[in-house]
């Protein structure tokens, strides 16, 4: 079963990452293999909330984009270097393969060879030495043992073409001969009187018993095969270890690598087939041009968020298959129908506890508590605009489960969440951070909760000068930073010089300042958002 992959936004923030893991835990009790993500680094509130839990970090998700891994390629096929050549002719003809992968003994890519590679060594080669092993020549020959000593069988080949006297007068036979013969008996018994390294007996001829023991002596190798001599000639150097033939200067790719990567190597190189490597560099098969388009492409879940700039690089080549979000409706489609939870709370995770009861599958108390923690931080603690009557009966039912005092525990989380401890200007300002565009106009809105603004306000003036300096180099019409006070339940706005006509107009100030504060404002989604929209549009 493929693996599901959820995940919240680019800039994941706690509500985000606590429904990733939540709704991955909901889904694996249903019987789908399901794991959450993050893409990007989680801010100190929600490492706060996870350590606080024992929760383990979701991994980083750096794209879906389809991967070699993703394709239907020809999987296991390689021979290890110690195949007969013949053996991986036959492999390929049966696999209607035309490279194939050499590996070595832990299963890694050494080499590849081609019917090309084959043939050429057939046309080109002399052909009269054997680098192989026993077994590998009794395969090929169809033979069978006669006696046996050595699994490996290296040397040169010798055919006994001439006449006896002959042969015996003008060839000389050692230790590194491979003698390829009949029953012609005075040839055996000089082979064996000199100890040669393997005889191949033709024909199922026979071999004198008196021969046998002096082979035995001398330590000399025999097999006996039915093929005759012609047949035996044409097929012993295919005995031969494949990795003597193999080519060391293969075009591979390696699983992770990216289709479209893939895709301009084929453009380039005009090879058919491509060794498949794993990251340890084993062997898992091949890919021919014909497998692009068998995909498998990931299968994705999104939480917290429902648009492509929002996501995760490369969606677009992954099937979305569920959406749970709190959020307008942006811009995503999908190929076919997906289940799309969209609701009006003040937080996903609301959502995902209610599809919890509706399953009836029970909640453990670590997840219990990310997901309180969600609907917290989303909410700001029910201040927020966006609180609904389902988000205070899901906190509390999720408090009693997780055995907190959530008022007690927002406290603490809220502190941990609004340290700005060794993070720089430009850190804070793209920290929680949303881009929109409203009739061609970039508008990049930030947002900082804190129980002591002063932190950023006392130091306001280095804010306008990167603000100022950001929105230049990435072209925003407005680019604004809100710093969101807690306690007095407001936000003080700090902002690019070009956004003040926009600022004052969307909220009906006269002339606005720098720092200035925005009493009951704390909701980017439903009040700082829907505000400067409606004033672009109008306008």
């Amino acid at each position: 079963m493929q693996n599901v992959l959820i995940f919240g936004h680019k800039k994941p923030d706690t509500d985000a990452v606590t429904s990733a893991i939540a709704l991955a835990y909901l889904k694996n009790a249903l019987g789908v293999k399901a794991e959450p993500f993050v893409l990007g680094n989680i801010n100190n509130e929600t490492k706060f909330v996870l350590n606080y839990f024992k929760v383990k970090e979701p991994k980083y998700l750096n794209d879906v984009k389809l991967q070699i891994k993703d394709l239907n390629y020809e999987k296991n096929i390689n021979a290890p270097y110690i195949t007969s050549i013949h053996r991986c002719y036959e492999y390929m003809n049966e696999e209607s393969i035309s490279t194939l992968p050499i590996i070595d003994d832990k299963k890694k890519f050494i080499g590849a060879v081609s019917m090309k590679e084959i043939a050429k060594y057939l046309v080109d080669s002399e052909q009269d030495t054997l680098n192989t092993s026993y077994t590998n020549i009794v395969d090929t020959l169809e033979g069978n043992e006669v006696l046996k000593y050595d699994d490996e069988i290296k040397g040169n080949i010798i055919f006994a073409a001439f006449k006896s006297t002959t042969f015996i007068e003008t060839i000389k036979l050692d230790k590194n001969t491979i003698l390829v013969v009949g029953d012609r008996h005075s040839i055996i018994e000089y082979a064996v009187n000199r100890g040669v390294k393997l005889i191949i007996v033709t024909g199922n001829g026979n071999i004198k018993p008196e021969h046998i023991e002096i082979a035995k002596k001398n330590h000399v190798n025999i097999i006996r095969t039915p093929f005759l001599s012609y047949k035996t000639t044409r097929l012993l150097p295919l005995t031969n270890y494949i990795n003597t033939i193999a080519n060391k200067n293969i075009i591979t790719v390696t699983e992770y690598d990216y289709v479209d990567d893939f895709i301009n190597i084929m453009s380039k190189t005009k090879k058919s087939n491509y060794p498949v490597l794993s990251r340890k560099g084993e062997c898992l098969g091949i890919i021919k041009y014909s497998n692009i388009h068998e995909t498998n492409r990931k299968k994705v879940i999104l939480v917290d968020h429902n648009e492509y700039d929002q996501s995760v690089d490369g969606l677009e080549e992954a099937d979305i298959i569920e959406i749970v979000d709190h959020h307008k409706i942006g811009y995503t489609t999908t190929a076919y129908p997906i289940n799309f939870r969209n609701m009006t709370v003040g937080s996903t995770n609301t959502i995902i506890y209610k599809m919890f009861i509706e399953n009836n599958v029970a909640i453990d108390e670590s997840i219990a508590g990310i997901m309180l923690s969600g609907i917290i931080s989303d909410t700001l603690l029910f201040k927020s605009p966006t609180t609904t009557f389902d988000d205070i009966n899901a906190a509390e039912k999720l408090a009693e489960i997780a055995k907190i005092d959530y008022a007690e525990y927002a406290k603490e989380m809220f502190k941990a969440g609004s340290s700005l401890e060794g993070k720089t200007i430009e850190e804070i300002i793209f920290g929680d951070f949303k881009k929109f565009n409203i009739e061609n106009k970039k508008i990049g809105i930030s947002q900082v909760t804190s129980t002591n603004p002063n932190e950023i306000l006392n130091n306001i003036d280095e804010y306008v000068l990167n603000i100022n300096r950001l929105a230049k180099i990435n072209e925003y019409d407005v680019l604004a930073l809100f710093v969101t006070d807690i306690i007095r339940e407001g936000s003080y706005v700090i902002y690019s010089d070009n956004a003040k006509e926009i600022l004052e107009e969307s909220y009906n100030i006269k002339n606005i300042s720098q720092g200035y504060y925005l009493e009951n404002m704390v909701s980017r989604k439903k009040q700082m958002i829907p505000s400067i929209m409606e004033y672009i549009e109008k306008k």
